[in-house]
């Protein structure tokens, strides 16, 4: 059994990445940011992790403090994943490294996840483009639903939601991925059938224009 990572340096950034720092640590729990999820779900969210290194992922952030499991009542009778108040401090540490690495050069391949993805909105809402917009936006993604608030310049999103949107979104994350940062037009994702519009149509647009692309980081110099 491979032993947990230790730098032997008593500084609080070695003991954070000695919780934190094994590969795939944080994306798991940043699959984990926007509520609880079964195995299954946190499985699908990373497709390029095995099981068997998620479970021990899962296993070492338990152990750590960071992580959970419990159960959901009647009638689910399921057993979920979620971070704990532990966890949960690690929210504005993920959208500084969000931000950090949306300059960095894209990877040739692979797709967001829905959580990924929200994430990313986070990381690249601008106020200004929002400026004067109060709106209510879901998010559909399958299974997976968001609701999004932009107002006064701030922008929240939530797993679920109870208020009624002013329009909801219906699409995959890649579709949506395209449509908000790779320039693509709302209107040809719409024609093609891989996004379905409900509701308000001009807040769908507004809401699409609300996050611009990184500006890239300076080219490495040699």
């Amino acid at each position: 059994m491979a032993t947990k990572r230790s730098y032997e340096d008593p500084c609080g950034v070695a003991r954070a990445l000695g919780v934190v720092g094994e590969r795939w640590a944080l994306l798991v729990v940043r699959e984990l940011l926007y509520g609880p999820k079964r195995f299954a779900d946190l499985s699908r969210g990373l497709p390029g992790m095995s099981q068997n290194v998620l479970s021990q992922r899962l296993r070492d952030l338990e152990e750590s403090g960071v992580v959970r499991r419990r159960g959901l009542g009647p009638p689910a009778s399921i057993r979920v994943y979620e971070l704990t108040e532990l966890g949960r401090e690690l929210r504005p540490v993920l959208l500084a490294l969000g931000r950090w690495g949306g300059r960095l050069p894209l990877v040739p391949s692979g797709e967001l996840s829905a959580d990924a993805l929200v994430l990313a909105l986070q990381t690249t809402f601008d106020p200004g483009a929002a400026d004067g917009m109060s709106a209510r936006c879901e998010l559909w993604f399958g299974d997976d639903r968001f609701l999004a608030r932009i107002a006064g310049g701030a922008f929240e999103i939530a797993r679920g939601g109870t208020d009624p949107p002013d329009s909801v979104i219906d699409t995959d994350p890649g579709t949506l991925r395209s449509v908000v940062f790779a320039g693509r037009a709302l209107d040809d994702a719409i024609g093609s059938g891989d996004l379905r519009l409900h509701g308000d149509r001009l807040v769908a647009e507004r809401f699409a224009a609300c996050f611009p692309r990184p500006e890239p980081a300076p080219p490495t110099e040699r």
